[in-house]
């Protein structure tokens, strides 16, 4: 049955491989509520856009008069909420803005989303969702022999990750105490194409393409868990469609690599397929300089991903190496294929 889905942070990285899954691939209507900051573009969206199904709306999670009327005018069935400050070194650096979005926001979303619920008739309770997406950072720190499933103590290390454990908080405590039906989700590490590049596979890629230095924190051997996006995407739909209420799901790539893996294998593929690099380099990998590594960086992260296997059926499609190679490609065939050796 086609359902009314207001995703926020559509114009996102995650948000906007949402949106094109939901248009593309469903037969929902999907209302797009973005600020649009830095981190957002709308470009990302140009195959959708002029999709009667799709509609999108400029604004903050914040002013909640705006998202009142949202809910008022479109009357959804679903909110998938992935609006956030999602860069780890901007919130050391300046934490206010990751205050503001992803526990005032999130606050503001959640009493807005009850007191929509609250009016809707007995039916139309059943069916709605409010399904927050997260991060598997608030687990914090893990040794070598640990894996943190849904029920892990929260650990969260910087102000990123103690917003978005805040976020979690507030939405469960939402289903506890006024009965929103709720699920919430962890992830590992997301990559594809269209990244921003303050990440770090889009920033390898492009200061590689561009014969910049790629400067790695510290030595390199921090570990993550690797998530196809596209993979993760599938993931989401999934748990709110299907997921039970009130529950947590880990979703991962069960990929878990140091960052100087990642980045050798960029730049290894780069080395295959590039025709020419910049004068006098062999490799890519020759660009990778090692540098003071940030404030209470975590060295590892890995979550348990067998509650989504068992109880949906959920497995990523792609390997780290198949899902690196699109994304890669994504890159140089958005503007820089004239520089590869198939093109």
């Amino acid at each position: 049955m086609k359902k009314v889905i207001l995703v926020t942070g559509g114009a996102g990285f995650i948000g906007s491989n949402v949106v094109r899954f939901l248009i593309n691939e469903t037969s929902n209507i999907v209302i797009n509520l973005d600020k649009l900051t830095y981190a957002a573009d709308l470009s990302w969206l140009a195959e959708v856009e002029q999709n009667d199904r799709y509609h999108f709306v400029h604004g903050d999670i914040c002013d909640r008069e705006l998202v009142n009327r949202i809910f008022v005018k479109y009357q959804p069935n679903y909110v998938m909420h992935l609006a956030a400050e999602s860069h780890v070194d901007r919130s050391i650096s300046s934490s206010d803005e990751f205050i503001k979005t992803n526990i005032i926001g999130t606050h503001n979303l959640l009493e807005c989303s009850l007191a929509y619920f609250l009016a809707l008739s007995t039916q139309q309770k059943y069916d709605f969702r409010f399904h927050h997406v997260s991060t598997d950072e608030v687990f914090g720190d893990l040794d070598v022999n640990s894996s943190a499933n849904e029920m892990f103590p929260y650990r969260p290390s910087s102000p990123y990750s103690a917003s978005k454990a805040s976020a979690d908080h507030l939405v469960r405590s939402w289903y506890r105490t006024y009965g929103l039906p709720i699920i919430v989700t962890n992830c590992s590490n997301n990559f594809g194409p269209n990244q921003l590049p303050d990440k770090l596979v889009p920033k390898v890629i492009t200061r590689a393409l561009e014969g910049r230095e790629i400067p790695i924190y510290g030595n390199g051997l921090q570990i993550r868990d690797w998530l196809y996006v596209e993979d993760h995407v599938r993931a989401l739909y999934l748990v709110m469609s299907k997921g039970k209420v009130g529950q947590t799901y880990n979703i991962g790539g069960d990929c878990e690599k140091q960052n100087i893996e990642v980045v050798k294998f960029i730049c290894h593929y780069l080395d295959e397929v590039i025709t020419s690099k910049p004068e006098k380099l062999k490799s890519f990998y020759e660009l990778v300089s090692f540098v003071d590594d940030r404030p209470g960086h975590d060295i590892r992260y890995a979550i348990d991903t067998s509650k989504i296997k068992k109880e949906l059926g959920w497995t990523p499609v792609e390997s780290f190496e198949t899902g690196m190679i699109k994304t890669i490609d994504g890159y140089l065939d958005s503007g820089l294929s004239h520089r590869r050796n198939d093109a």
